[in-house]
């Protein structure tokens, strides 16, 4: 298939705000290695000049998120620079096509992941974490049904609209992050909570899913990445005018606001 047309594809829906039932029929990846072939190319068309890639988000983690894209598989995308932000931030809902809020478990990697015989585990993915980082992700689709399929997601950059991350914890490691709950505020009204129990059972099973899934597509997880777990509560759509917190037990809170 041609990687390039179905880039140029999702790129013009992005810029457009377009939204589409799917790719054209010729477009749509059949397998993972095309879908995430055709996500290299949205990615670079994505990234302003000199702004780079600085870790992955996990998609598809969570029963809830499986269940709505009727997904039975995580799938991953790529955080970029220029579409991530500090705690605190406002951004203008116009730049969305949707602003669906999902809390998440950030990590950052302290060095390169070696793989591990028989693949990793979080007992083995666990001394490669510097830090861990409550966020953020505003998931952005352009599919007139975001069940349209894993394939579709991920070559959209597993449908990734904005990062939003609060302050690095490196004295993370006497918690329980399966345990962690997280509860979530619009306007300050709590609309969902969840643990981190509800992404493959522990964040870090997810950062270990990652790390042996990359090599499959010839990547590998590095020192200073980050990576985003999927969301651990339910979602929901954030809208102009509105202001969002997620606070996670004994790690701290991460917000964002609409224009």
């Amino acid at each position: 298939m041609n990687h390039a047309e179905a880039a140029a594809t999702l790129l013009d829906m992005r810029g457009a705000f377009r939204t589409e039932p799917d790719l054209p029929p010729g477009q749509r990846p059949s397998n993972l290695a095309d879908a995430y072939a055709i996500q290299a190319r949205v990615v670079e068309g994505l990234l302003p000049s000199g702004r780079q890639a600085i870790g992955y988000k996990c998609a598809c983690t969570s029963r809830i998120a499986q269940e709505a894209l009727r997904i039975d598989r995580p799938v991953f995308g790529r955080l970029m620079e220029h579409t991530t932000s500090e705690s605190g931030v406002v951004l203008p809902a116009d730049d969305f096509t949707h602003r669906v809020i999902e809390a998440e478990f950030g990590i950052r990697l302290a060095s390169d992941v070696a793989p591990a015989p028989g693949g990793h585990s979080a007992a083995s993915i666990a001394p490669y974490v510097e830090a861990v980082i409550p966020a953020i992700e505003i998931v952005d689709y352009r599919y007139a049904d975001w069940s349209v399929g894993a394939l579709s997601v991920a070559a959209d950059n597993a449908i990734h609209g904005w990062w939003i991350h609060g302050d690095a914890v490196t004295q993370w490691s006497d918690l329980d992050l399966a345990t962690v709950e997280v509860t979530v505020t619009c306007d300050g009204v709590v609309v969902t909570s969840g643990t981190g129990a509800n992404v493959l059972a522990h964040p870090l099973n997810v950062l270990a899913w990652l790390a042996d899934e990359l090599p499959r597509f010839g990547r590998q997880l590095s020192a200073g990445d980050l990576v985003t777990t999927g969301v651990v509560t339910d979602v929901f759509e954030a809208a102009a005018g509105q202001s969002v917190e997620a606070v996670f037990e004994g790690l701290g809170s991460v917000s964002v606001s609409f224009s």
